[in-house]
């Protein structure tokens, strides 16, 4: 009988949250996904993209990757290891005053996660774009692995994820 994985069980529960915000509560509108398994490296990676229904200038893409240690130290019940994955989110905003506004955005990212993130933001802009500013993008990794432990968090995280967004959409 197949017995999902660590990666699998948190993926189904972070869309399944995910989906009850877009179909149910309606507060968020779902603009991609992805679910990938990497060959090359037998590593996969699932992510999902949203942004506020009240702000659609600013989104999120929330991601999941697991290594093929990870898979590995699970299949095999290696011992002192405690299989899980990675978590991300990447923010992308439009901004104008980059020093102002990237402040900002450091600042509300130290509020609500405080200790348990390392990001880095990066701008860019197209060449010949005729609109002033630059996209933002706020790349978040969390310290922690995730684990299926962490399964009763989700809708709390993703809370924490919408309050960020409202913060941020409102600089």
């Amino acid at each position: 009988m197949y017995d999902p994985t660590v990666f699998e069980n948190l993926k189904v529960a972070f869309e399944n949250h995910v989906y009850d915000l877009d179909n149910l509560e309606r507060s968020i509108n779902i603009l991609n996904r992805t679910d990938q398994l990497d060959l090359a490296v037998m590593s996969r990676k699932f992510s999902i993209q949203f942004s506020l229904v009240s702000h659609p200038a600013v989104s999120v893409e929330i991601a999941l990757n697991s290594s093929l240690q990870e898979l590995a130290d699970e299949i095999l019940e290696a011992k002192g290891t405690e299989p899980g994955c990675l978590l991300s989110l990447r923010v992308f905003i439009n901004v104008q005053d980059m020093d102002t506004q990237c402040e900002q955005v450091e600042n509300i990212l130290q509020t609500i996660w405080e200790n348990d993130i390392e990001y880095r933001q990066t701008l860019s802009f197209h060449y010949g774009q005729t609109e002033p500013g630059f996209l933002n993008t706020v790349e978040i990794d969390f310290k922690p692995k995730l684990t299926e432990e962490h399964m009763g968090e989700i809708g709390e995280f993703l809370q924490h994820v919408l309050e960020m967004l409202v913060r941020i959409s409102e600089i």
